[in-house]
C-alpha cells in the first residue's frame, strides 16, 4: 500500500529529531560533516545508503547496498574523484515506506548527503521521493521496476533516477517470447496478491499476450511466505495452458516450480527478474526447472559483465544476484555523475540525466531524460539441468510513457 504525500511530508518533518542514532551505520554529528552547510566540507563526497537492511525485504536490500558498496570500494580504491573519497552514510529503510522516509530524513538533514541509493523496492523508493525532491537531492534507485517511481502524472519527477528496466518492458518482452518462440495461445498467470511487483507485471503481461492473439484462460494467486501450492496447481492444471506466467521473487518461484512438476505439470513456466537467483535451483531442483524462461539484465555469459562478477565474488565470496548486479550499477551511474559534478547536489541530479553509453555491471546504459528510466538491454534466460542458458537478447530500447 503506498501512503500519500501530505502524510509522507509529516513524516519526514517528525524523523529528524526523533531518530534514534544507533539505527544508522556510521552516523554522528561532527566532523566533516560539521557546520550544517549545504554540502559536506573537507575531502570527502557523502553520499547516502538508504536501504532494507532488515524486515522483509531485507534480502533484496542487503544484496543491493552490497552492490553499491563494491562500486564505491573501487573507486575510492582508484585514489577517489578529485582528490576526493566518497564516503558512505548507510540507513535502515526497515522494509516500511514510513521508515524510508525518516532514513531518507536523517541522512538528508543531519549528514548533508549530496545524493541516495536506494531502496531496493518500489514502495520505499516512491515513499522518499517527495523529501529527497523537495530539499533537491537527487535518488537512483536500483531495483524499483515500477513506471511511478520516476513518472508521476504524465511528468517525469526531476531529482529520481533509476538503474533498472520498468515492468512493462518485462511484461511485454515475456508476453512476446511465449507467443512468437514458444507459439503459446493459451496462457494462466499466477501472481503474488500481496505483492504491486507482481500484480503490476500480470496486469502488463495479459494486456500484451491477448492484443498479441493469445489468450489468458485463468488467473490465480498466492501469498509471499506461502509454502503449499497445490491447491491451486491443481485448479491449473485443469487449464491445459501452454505457460504459466509466474511473476515473483525466486523463494516462492522455486516451491511453485517444484510443486508443480510434482504434481504432473509440464507446461512451459515463464517469470521476470525477480527469478534472479542461484538459490532458486536449490529450492526448484535443476530438473523441475527444465522448460522454464525469465527475463533480467543481464546474461552472466556475457563478456562485459565478466569483471564485475570477478570482483563481486572477490569482494564477497559468493555470486551476485540481480539486486547486487543493480546496486552496483546505481553506484556506477552516481559515480560518473560525481565525476561531472563534483560535490554538488544539483550538478550531480543533471550528471545523472546525462548519462550516455556509460559501462556499469550489467552493460551499458543511457539515461532517457524523458523518463528517468535506462535505455538498456533485456536478456531472456532458459534453465536448462541446473544451468542458465541465454535464450534471447533484446536490444536496449527507450521505454514508453514519456513526459508531456
Amino acid at each position: 500500500m503506498f501512503f500519500g504525500k501530505k502524510k509522507f511530508r509529516l513524516a519526514a518533518m517528525l524523523a529528524g529529531g526523533l531518530l534514534a542514532c544507533s539505527v544508522f551505520t556510521g552516523c554522528g554529528g561532527g566532523g566533516d560533516n560539521a557546520g550544517g552547510g549545504d554540502k559536506p566540507a573537507g575531502d570527502e563526497i557523502v553520499v547516502g545508503a538508504n536501504f532494507e537492511l532488515t524486515g522483509n525485504h531485507a534480502q533484496y536490500g542487503a544484496n543491493a547496498n552490497n552492490g553499491f558498496k563494491l562500486a564505491i570500494k573501487e573507486v575510492n580504491d582508484a585514489g577517489g574523484i578529485g582528490g576526493k573519497k566518497i564516503k558512505i552514510v548507510e540507513a535502515d529503510a526497515k522494509s516500511e515506506a514510513a521508515e524510508s522516509v525518516n532514513a531518507a530524513t536523517k541522512l538528508i538533514s543531519d549528514d548533508k548527503v549530496v545524493a541516495l541509493v536506494g531502496p531496493a523496492v518500489t514502495a520505499n523508493v516512491i515513499a522518499e521521493s517527495q523529501v529527497a525532491t523537495d530539499n533537491k537531492v537527487p535518488i537512483i534507485a536500483p531495483a524499483a521496476t515500477n513506471p511511478d517511481v520516476t513518472v508521476e502524472n504524465g511528468k517525469v519527477k526531476p531529482y529520481v533516477f533509476r538503474a533498472c528496466f520498468i515492468d512493462p518492458q518485462q511484461s511485454e518482452v515475456m508476453a512476446q517470447f511465449a507467443r512468437k518462440d514458444l507459439n503459446a495461445t493459451k496462457a494462466v498467470l499466477y501472481l503474488d496478491s500481496s505483492s504491486d511487483y507482481s500484480k503490476s507485471l500480470g496486469k502488463i503481461f495479459k494486456e500484451k499476450f491477448e492484443a498479441d492473439g493469445g489468450t489468458v484462460v485463468m488467473e490465480e494467486a498466492f501469498l509471499a511466505k506461502d509454502q503449499d501450492f497445490k491447491a491451486a496447481l491443481t485448479k491449473i492444471q485443469t487449464a491445459n495452458a501452454d505457460v504459466i506466467f509466474v511473476p515473483a521473487y525466486y523463494e516462492e518461484v522455486g516451491k511453485i516450480v517444484k510443486q508443480a512438476r510434482e504434481l504432473g505439470i509440464t507446461a512451459a513456466i515463464l517469470g521476470t527478474d525477480g527469478w534472479d537467483d542461484s538459490k532458486v535451483v536449490d529450492i526448484a531442483g535443476k530438473d523441475a526447472l527444465n522448460n522454464t524462461f525469465f527475463c533480467t539484465h543481464y546474461f552472466e555469459g556475457d563478456a562485459d559483465v565478466q569483471a564485475f562478477i570477478k570482483a563481486y565474488q572477490t569482494e564477497y565470496k559468493n555470486a551476485p544476484n540481480v539486486f547486487a548486479a543493480l546496486g552496483y550499477d546505481a553506484g556506477k551511474m552516481l559515480i560518473n555523475a560525481i565525476e561531472k559534478g563534483g560535490n554538488d547536489s544539483d550538478k550531480i541530479r543533471a550528471g545523472i540525466e546525462e548519462i550516455a553509453d556509460l559501462q556499469v555491471g550489467t552493460g551499458k546504459i543511457t539515461m532517457d531524460a524523458a523518463t528517468h528510466n535506462p535505455i538498456k538491454g533485456i536478456v531472456v534466460i532458459e534453465n536448462k539441468d541446473g544451468k542458465r542458458d541465454l535464450r534471447t537478447k533484446i536490444a536496449p530500447v527507450a521505454s514508453e510513457g514519456a513526459a508531456q
